[in-house]
């Protein structure tokens, strides 16, 4: 699980920044699109646990040697809530757009390009940073580190795959609606049982595509939710619990709702039909929650706070494995801590997790100050575009 030349902020990763008078931000919706997103960095931070092996580095985290933590997952593993909230705000966004004259494909390709080229650049950096470390430090299985590193950029080609889609999509939603949903949630069950039932493995990854698209189709319907009685928050709520008590106290699937090295498979990679149940169950958490929490975001305090992630949440996921390698290396180089031996998670662990964010927190502001800096930098750059277009139009 471990997420520049053009500015990506996450108001443009889930584009909801054309406000109008007549559209106004959710904060709550830029409060969970933030959150889910702080959480997942703050989880890996504090609970990667790294073993250094011949072939190089391999990631396992607590769950695997914690009897009763994979119950903390079905709330920290938050990437359902995340592509939900993400179908919302892309459906208003490209309704402003449609306002404008846009078309489709121009607002499609312009978010495209957007996440495509920072996660091709971050990709690119990587390789080359690990082959000069691999070559003149002489270490080997540099490559498996690469690849932890630049791992979190799964998640922005699923999103890419989901923005490409659409077209496809909206089309569904005006045609079927909440049938729409139906068919994906069915067509993931189906999924399931041929992969386990037929014994074809393959046919698993089909679910990258349904059931996230599931997640981020059911977010079309995001107002509707907000606005219906609170009790059907409540229905929506326990038919996910109740989901996921059935589905893994069944035995067919694991507990836990994020991939641990010793399971039979993953609920996450590909996904399974629990996360369908997930999703139901975070849903209707979040919206439970949403009256206290709009009281709070209201207060000027929190609605400071929520500016100041919501502005750097998608630049810190970008570059957090970035940090977190820049910390493990500087502490090999300087304190020459032995890589290959193995963690022990003992109440000294545990007691530790809060340093365990201090390290690469520090190693990755600098990454952000660069980040901040390019971004800034983009911005004054298309609007002297944009004045000196309007004055050969205006001569």
């Amino acid at each position: 699980m471990l997420p520049f030349m053009t500015a990506v902020t996450p108001a443009e990763l889930l584009p909801a920044h054309e406000s109008t008078a007549a559209h106004q931000r959710d904060p709550y919706v830029d409060f969970l699109r933030a959150l889910s997103l702080i959480v997942v960095v703050l989880w890996h931070w504090a609970f990667t646990i790294l073993e250094w092996r011949d072939d190089g580095p391999h990631a396992t985290s607590p769950l695997g040697f914690t009897r009763g933590l994979w119950l903390a997952t079905w709330l920290f593993q938050v990437l359902p809530l995340f592509f939900f909230i993400g179908g919302y705000v892309h459906l208003k966004s490209w309704e402003r757009a449609q306002s404008r004259g846009v078309k489709m494909h121009s607002f499609v390709l312009r978010r495209i390009r957007q996440l495509l080229i920072p996660a091709t650049i971050v990709c690119f950096v990587w390789i080359a940073l690990g082959s000069m470390i691999g070559a003149y430090f002489n270490l080997q299985g540099v490559g498996r580190a690469v690849k932890l590193v630049v791992s979190p950029l799964w998640f922005l080609a699923v999103y890419l795959c989901l923005v490409a889609l659409l077209p496809l999509s909206l089309w569904l939603h005006r045609k079927a609606g909440m049938l729409a949903v139906i068919w994906l949630a069915g067509g993931a069950m189906l999924v399931d049982v041929i992969r386990f039932g037929k014994g074809i493995e393959e046919a698993g990854w089909l679910n990258m595509v349904l059931v996230w698209s599931l997640a981020h189709q059911a977010g079309y319907f995001y107002q509707k939710i907000v606005d219906a009685p609170r009790h059907n928050d409540w229905a929506v709520m326990w038919a996910g619990l109740f989901g996921l008590v059935g589905l893994v106290g069944s035995g067919l699937y694991p507990g836990t709702m994020v991939g641990v090295p010793g399971e039979r498979f993953s609920n996450i990679g590909p996904p399974t039909f629990v996360i369908v149940a997930l999703l139901l169950f975070q849903i209707g958490t979040a919206e439970l929650l949403r009256p206290g929490m709009q009281i709070r975001l209201k207060r000027p305090r929190w609605e400071r706070l929520n500016k100041l992630v919501n502005e750097f949440s998608l630049p810190l996921y970008l570059v957090h494995s970035t940090g977190m390698a820049v910390f493990l290396f500087l502490a090999w180089i300087s304190f020459g801590i032995d890589m290959k031996k193995q963690a022990h998670v003992d109440l000294g662990w545990w007691l530790t997790r809060p340093l365990a964010i201090i390290g690469p927190l520090i190693c990755t502001i600098p990454v952000l100050w660069l980040f901040r800096r390019i971004q800034n930098r983009a911005k004054k750059a298309a609007i002297e575009a944009r004045e000196d277009s309007q004055t050969v139009v205006a001569s």
